[in-house]
């Protein structure tokens, strides 16, 4: 008998009118049991906060008796265990104040410190970001909780932490016993006490009991030749007596029904916050698989989600064949268990699961809500092509920028008054017009200055003494604002007072110390004092105003390369950090900015059609601008960031450095996006002008994942490493203007780690800068 349909829960009715149909179940379950994939599956849909599909399939059990499948049969659940108990048990220590997230392990397991490891967070164990290896060695005889715990503490990473995504077990025994060590309880104990207890779970906990057996799906031979039937599948778990963080638990597709309908409603077991927490992204920011505390989110691991379930909604598998996803956006989930590999390992529920995820999901209807996040997510170039990975596609877009929209609107921002300009060589239109140009020629305005930046109104100067001039083409007056005081800096009130408005149209690095943002902040407020209007024509972050990055400046630390407590990387346009200096810098200046069209945030300089000007004269291309806010950081100190050669930026070196160690040294550490050659160059101009340097050149291999601050911070630490004596470090804390990131850096503490510290403050702003930003 190939499906047998079971009695309804009676909280449910799946033939209810209002229920999703899901008759199209049945044959995808029944032909993955007749090409021998599974032997049998319980498989459960929830909608709604009702159960709507519950059946059993197939066979619960082919040797050495066959018997039929019931609905509430016992599974082995395999890796669910990792998000069922620890998961949810770290969740709960953490809501407690007994285990804080980005803590180093060491701290509560000191002896887990062996070999390297002592810089390992309990976040990083949670996402698989540890660098552990996959499993504890099996190919010699151990056995115990204690050997296996010793083995654990004891491992050696195959990578940094934080560096790259290795889905381990060692992780979560590790989280298992720190459950023990904190709670002061076993970890079967302390999940039956304060998990399925408390929610009701009453077929599910680690070890069967003996009466359960008949209801308990086997699994497959052992290696002495015995079905396991009721002893845990996986090996480690059963060398450990039975219990440990990454496997161990069996349950019934109705337990986990409870659980994941908690989920959805707020569980008695762990706060709303919590739950949005665990399973919302939490993997370091450059990583492409994307994981929730214990949960997994779109990873290689994440077939179960299929082809339909958004992004958003989560999941776990176990490798007997059993997996768990849940949808919020729906208030969906489902729970599919089977033991794939009865009897003798061979079968698979990979292909089963999405597609019973994409069958559930077509017949579920989607929120208005979700299909609008959905569409955005689409059209903002988010690619689903490469199975359960994140990728970001170029978009080619078509953007307008402030001037082009200026005079589109025919200028009536600006029609009769008189006006000054704030610009250089970045401020030209669509047709290559110069923004000086249009606004001296545009009917009923009226032009009277021209107001520099560093480097000049033609970008082209490195020097602080840039003088007052007349504009060629038009002979109006360009009065500098860069020079060597803070006088020099600031727009002449003198000339303000002679103007209803000023016009700025720059190109912005996007980057917190690029002077231009500093020049803006001087000019709202030398505004607001004269009574002059500011517009702002915005133009593109051309780093994308997707990415936040780096630690915040501190207050009190304001100066022309720290205009306030911005992050180096801060994922905003100038018109968006006008409006946002205006209102917390409390200036209220009369503020306009006039958008771009067609500009949208995750796009990158060359998805926009528009043509790349250098914003200054070592800003040549977009690759040089998406290293700067990492290798500036280390700019001020005593070396060579490739300034005088033909791609500043993309190098760093030093008489004194050895190019191959450092080299070695970098590549050693994973960073994400960059790898790094040895090189020699002698710059002509800055630190070492006309001195070979020896160093690397740092090569851009997937810019999504490059954290340029961080990896500023990188590169100073392998400085103080590889050259304490030789190294000045002293001198990035002008730049840097965060005291604690220095001090760190100072103390060689691990740059991952550094980069934990300052994740708060990036949260707390993005907050902040969302009330100011302009674009989707």
């Amino acid at each position: 008998m190939l499906a047998v349909a079971l009695g309804v829960i009676p909280l449910a009715r799946a033939q209810q009118a209002d229920a999703p149909n899901l008759a199209a179940l049945d044959s995808i379950v029944q032909t993955a049991i007749a090409n021998h994939e599974i032997p049998g599956a319980v498989l459960l849909v929830g909608h709604d906060g009702r159960v709507v599909y519950r059946k059993a399939f197939g066979n619960r059990s082919l040797e050495p008796a066959r018997s039929e499948m019931t609905a509430d049969t016992i599974f082995d659940i395999a890796s669910l265990t990792k998000v069922v108990a620890t998961t949810t048990a770290i969740m709960q220590l953490h809501e407690q104040g007994k285990i804080r997230l980005n803590d180093p392990v060491v701290k509560y397991i000191p002896e887990f410190g062996q070999n390297g490891k002592d810089d390992i967070t309990v976040r990083d164990l949670l996402t698989h970001h540890s660098g552990l290896p996959p499993d504890l060695d099996l190919t010699h005889a151990w056995t115990g909780r204690d050997a296996g715990y010793s083995m654990a503490f004891a491992a050696t990473p195959y990578a940094p932490s934080g560096a790259r995504f290795i889905y381990s077990d060692i992780n979560f025994i590790v989280l298992g016993a720190l459950v023990e060590r904190v709670s002061g309880l076993p970890l079967d104990t302390y999940c039956a006490q304060n998990i399925f207890t408390p929610l009701g779970m009453a077929h599910t906990r680690f070890r069967p009991l003996p009466e359960w057996l008949s209801q308990v799906a086997p699994t497959e031979f052992d290696e002495r030749g015995q079905m396991l039937r009721g002893v845990v599948h996986d090996p480690t778990v059963r060398r450990m007596g039975g219990a440990a963080g990454q496997a161990g638990v069996f349950s019934t597709a109705d337990d986990l029904a409870k659980f994941a309908q908690a989920l959805l409603d707020g569980s008695p077991v762990l706060s709303q916050l919590a739950i949005q927490k665990m399973t919302s992204p939490q993997q370091p920011p450059t990583s492409p698989a994307i994981r929730g505390f214990g949960w997994d989110i779109d990873s290689p691991f994440s077939s179960n989600r299929g082809e339909l379930l958004p992004v958003g909604s989560f999941g776990h598998t176990g490798f007997t064949g059993t997996s768990l996803w849940v949808d919020p956006a729906t208030r969906t989930y489902i729970i599919l268990l089977s033991n794939a590999v009865h009897p003798r390992g061979k079968g698979s529920a990979i292909s089963l699961r999405a597609k019973v995820a994409t069958a559930v999901a077509a017949a579920v209807p989607s929120t208005s809500s979700e299909q609008e996040t959905l569409r955005w997510k689409n059209i903002t170039g988010y690619n689903e092509a490469m199975t359960a990975e994140r990728r970001l596609s170029g978009r080619n877009g078509s953007v307008l920028t402030g001037i082009d929209v200026l005079e589109a609107l025919d200028f009536a921002p600006l029609r009769g008054k008189k006006i000054g300009v704030l610009t250089n060589q970045t401020g030209f239109d669509s047709t290559g017009h110069r923004t000086i140009d249009i606004l001296a020629h545009a009917p009923g305005v009226q032009l009277t200055a021209i107001f520099s930046p560093e480097h000049g109104v033609t970008g082209s100067l490195d020097t602080t003494k840039i003088g007052n001039s007349r504009d060629a083409a038009t002979g109006i007056p360009v009065y500098s604002v860069y020079g060597s005081s803070d006088a020099a800096r600031r727009p002449p009130p003198d000339v303000l007072t002679q103007l209803d408005a000023i016009v700025i149209d720059l190109q912005d690095a996007g980057v917190r110390f690029y002077t231009y943002e500093t020049t803006l902040g001087y000019f709202l407020e030398a505004a607001a004092k004269t009574g002059t209007s500011i517009v702002v024509l915005d133009r593109p972050n051309p780093l994308t105003g997707s990415f936040v990055q780096g630690p915040l400046s501190e207050p009190g630390r304001e100066s022309f390369v720290n205009y306030g407590p911005v992050p180096v990387r801060h994922g905003m346009t100038l018109g968006e950090l006008a409006q946002m200096f205006n209102m917390e810098h409390n200036i209220r200046a009369k503020l306009t900015v006039v958008p771009m069209q067609g500009w949208m945030r995750g796009d990158w300089f060359d998805a926009t059609s528009l043509e790349w000007s250098n914003p200054s004269p070592n800003l040549r291309s977009l690759n040089e601008a998406t290293l700067y806010p990492g290798v500036a950081l280390v700019e001020g100190t005593n070396v060579s960031v490739g300034r005088g050669t033909d791609t500043p930026f993309e190098l760093l070196g030093a008489p004194w450095m050895n190019g191959r160690e450092l080299a070695q040294y970098l590549n050693a550490r994973q960073i994400g996006g960059v790898r790094f050659v040895p090189v020699t160059f002698t710059p002509s101009s800055s630190n070492y002008s006309g001195q070979l340097c020896r160093g690397v050149n740092i090569v851009i291999t997937a810019r999504e994942f490059v954290d340029s601050p961080e990896l500023g911070i990188e590169l100073a630490s392998a400085l103080m490493h590889l050259y304490p004596q030789q190294f000045h470090v002293e001198k990035m804390l002008d730049i840097l203007a965060n005291q604690s990131v220095y001090n760190a850096v100072a103390k060689g503490e691990d740059p991952r780690r550094i980069a934990l510290d300052w994740q708060e403050d990036l949260l707390k702003f993005q907050q902040l800068r969302a009330r100011y930003l302009l674009y989707k």
